[in-house]
């Protein structure tokens, strides 16, 4: 670390502590050259992955347009927002603890369906009829009473 004093290459640390819930390191060093303290705060960098596309295309992952896809699925449901940021919040830390660089939009709208599920079951039935191109009310059918017969599957976190 460089001293932003006098620009020396050497400092050291004389404390290290936990900072922001464990989330930040914070340091006070001091400049080995002309003796000046200063605090430095170390963060991981946590890249979100980017999301491919049904036709291939490749985008950055875009945490506005999944809380607008979660929002709109919970449009007039008992969901408080609360709840609606917790979900997203699951949802990126799934992302995360993958450890890949891209995703496939799939397992993305996977992720969504199974928090939509756990949250509201009308709002689940909202987003998988647009999610997965219901063509007639057979498959809104299917796909009710299945949800009847197995409430808690597809609920793992």
């Amino acid at each position: 670390m460089h001293c932003p004093f006098c620009g020396a290459e050497e400092t050291k640390v004389s404390d290290s502590r936990l900072v922001a819930g464990g989330d930040q390191v914070r340091r006070r060093r001091q400049c080995v050259a002309c003796s000046e303290r200063f605090t430095t705060y170390e963060t991981a960098e946590l890249l979100m992955p980017r999301v491919v596309k049904r036709d291939g295309s490749r985008e950055v992952f875009d945490e506005n347009k999944l809380r607008a896809g979660l929002a709109r699925a919970l449009e007039k449901r008992p969901v408080d927002t609360e709840t609606l940021e917790a979900a997203l919040e699951r949802i990126r830390q799934q992302l995360l603890a993958r450890g890949e660089r891209e995703v496939p939009s799939l397992q993305v709208g996977e992720l969504v369906m199974q928090q939509l599920k756990r949250l509201d079951q009308v709002a689940y039935i909202r987003f998988a009829s647009v999610y997965r191109q219901f063509k007639d009310l057979n498959e809104f059918r299917a796909e009710i009473d299945q949800l009847a017969a197995n409430p808690d599957s597809g609920i793992d976190s």
